[in-house]
């Protein structure tokens, strides 16, 4: 393995400085973690927006509620998948059909409010889904209805892609969407949305029929591909054109899949290398691989995530992944969802603070992976000294090279002509100083990285960073690119008094 990422120890050197968890399934590194949430909840908001509340309480219907703190309601409502992207709100209300979400905008928009709206609660980024002000949890769209007749499945704002699955289980069809369970469907698909079935379907956004929309001035509207403008926007625009309450998918066919885990020592990182270098190779569409790599003071460990949409994979597509000695290993012949589920072990627990950002390469050469597992390493032992219960992970996400030729022209990617592996990197620690250091330390490994795969002939010097990976302050033409005027354009015609930006998330 060559090194080229300075400042940087050898590997050998790194690894004798780290204790193996040889037979520790990988949820252990992030079960490393302990932090008490209750300071989040016991903190007390300000009184400023409450007269704001009261308004929202007064104007919605009956199948809507506005809760406030000291309630069971309002704790889940705030509540996020780390506890450093809850924030503490005035009060919290949940809309139960898209006439009072258009209520509740127009009264946010008249009395210029700040508020935030959480769909699954899994963004990183903080106020991104939180606030200060009004939290809108759309924890009441929780419908999931399939559609034989048109080959489509409307699915409520609030729900999670393992209830989707589940949903959907033993159908016949599915939908392309999230890896991880309790992930939310209304941030993955409204960033893009990377799937386990992209190389055979495209992005979720490229699998959409139609979506149900609260215009920022309360007006309800659908929006399909008739709708150039808005369809184009909403398609990797995050929430930027207003509030999303039904997304309607094209579903796709579903039998029994082959796949799971397979959990390596940190020592087989040469051989697993090698496995990523030659899977690039091979033109399957039924395959996917994801490969995580995570630090953690106690040890480091690395893991190849199997993926293939057929009962069995085809032959030679992962015998690279299954020759090398393995610690633990379920990859079988399973249901799409019994897969799926398998895979929550992903998720760091809701104790933990964290930071998150993508790197995206078109290719994993030796040098790359090299390059993200030296920056792995090197800044989860700097940061470690300041936070014992640091945890660095790393995914690597190869795609085939042609992945975003399934769609047309979206908000995200900017460019389809070839494709951009992902890449997230992410930080879970305990120590509330640390926030802005992980920031700086995220920077600074996306940096060196992309430094190395442009030496090593990569054109991804301006590269746009997947939405849903991107660190709180990644530049907008950093993601958007050459879309970034007409999205400007799509927004100020939309939302001309800017009611959406009184939201958190990467605003136009």
């Amino acid at each position: 393995m060559t090194l080229r990422c300075e400042p940087m120890a050898s590997l050998d050197n790194l690894f004798s400085h780290i204790s193996m968890l040889s037979t520790t399934f990988l949820v252990v590194a992030f079960s490393l973690v302990s932090f008490s949430h209750a300071s989040i909840l016991t903190a007390t908001p300000s009184g400023r927006y409450q007269s704001t509340c009261r308004r929202i309480a007064n104007a919605i219907s009956n199948s809507s509620q506005v809760f406030y703190p000291n309630s069971i309601q309002y704790d889940a409502d705030i509540e996020h998948a780390i506890v450093s992207s809850s924030q503490v709100s005035a009060c919290s209300v949940e809309p139960g059909s898209a006439a009072d979400v258009g209520v509740i905008l127009r009264v946010l928009g008249s009395t210029r409010t700040p508020f935030a709206v959480k769909g699954g609660g899994h963004a990183f980024n903080p106020g991104f889904s939180s606030t200060s002000g009004v939290q809108i949890s759309m924890t009441r769209f929780s419908n999931i209805e399939l559609n034989n007749a048109t080959g489509t499945v409307d699915v409520g704002s609030g729900v999670t892609w393992d209830q989707v699955y589940a949903a959907l289980d033993s159908t016949g069809v599915n939908i392309v969407g999230g890896r991880i369970p309790t992930v939310g469907i209304s941030g993955l698909t409204l960033g893009g949305g990377y799937a386990f079935m992209s190389n055979q379907y495209g992005l979720s956004i490229d699998n959409m029929e139609r979506y149900e929309l609260a215009l920022p001035n309360g007006t309800i509207t659908n929006v399909t591909e008739s709708n150039k403008d808005l369809w184009f926007a909403l398609r990797g625009g995050g929430n930027n054109f207003g509030i999303v309450t039904k997304f309607t998918y094209k579903t796709v066919p579903q039998g029994q899949v082959w796949g799971g885990t397979l959990n390596y020592n940190v020592d087989q990182l040469d051989l697993v290398k090698e496995a990523v270098l030659k899977f690039q190779q091979k033109n399957d569409t039924k395959a996917a691989l994801n490969v995580p790599v995570i630090y953690t003071p106690a040890g480091a460990i690395s893991a190849a995530v199997l993926f293939y949409n057929a009962p069995t994979p085809a032959p030679g597509i992962f015998d690279d992944f299954l020759a090398i000695p393995s610690n633990q290993s379920d990859v079988k012949t399973r249901s799409f969802a019994d897969m799926f589920n398998s895979l929550s072990f992903i998720n760091p627990p809701n104790t933990a603070r964290g930071r998150v950002n993508g790197v995206s390469v078109t290719q994993y050469s030796s040098s790359v992976f090299d390059a993200f597992v030296n920056q792995t390493l090197f800044w989860g032992g700097k940061i470690a000294a300041l936070d014992p219960n640091l945890t660095v992970a790393i995914t690597l996400e190869p795609f085939l090279k042609d992945v975003f030729s399934h769609g047309s022209d979206s908000a995200f990617p900017p460019d389809r002509s070839h494709a951009l592996f992902p890449t997230a990197v992410t930080f879970a620690y305990t120590n509330t100083s640390l926030d802005g250091t992980v920031s700086k330390a995220l920077r600074s490994y996306s940096d060196a990285v992309t430094a190395v795969a442009v030496v090593d002939g990569q054109n991804v010097s301006h590269a746009a960073v997947y939405p849903n990976y991107a660190l709180f302050d990644t530049p907008l033409e950093d993601i958007y690119g050459v879309n970034l005027p007409r999205l400007h354009a799509i927004r100020k015609a939309v939302d001309p008094k800017d009611v959406m930006g009184l939201a958190g998330g990467f605003k136009l």
